[in-house]
């Protein structure tokens, strides 16, 4: 995992944070709740994609299987 993964979360959630204040004070809450839940998934996907690969390099240092 490098530095670049991090920035991409943080970015992700500052972008979800603006997204969902904007809407919620625009009386969209329903709207803003969703960006939210989209973000988390987003993230979690990118988080799940990063520990693929580090079990893939630990399998691989490690000659597992």
């Amino acid at each position: 995992m490098n530095f670049d993964l991090i920035l991409k979360v943080a970015g992700i959630g500052f972008l979800v944070a603006i997204l969902a204040i904007i809407l919620t004070e625009a009386g969209k809450k329903d709207q803003a709740q969703m960006v939210t839940i989209a973000g988390v998934v987003v993230v979690l996907y990118m988080v799940i994609q990063g520990l693929s690969d580090l079990f893939v390099l630990v399998k691989n240092v490690f000659n597992l299987y």
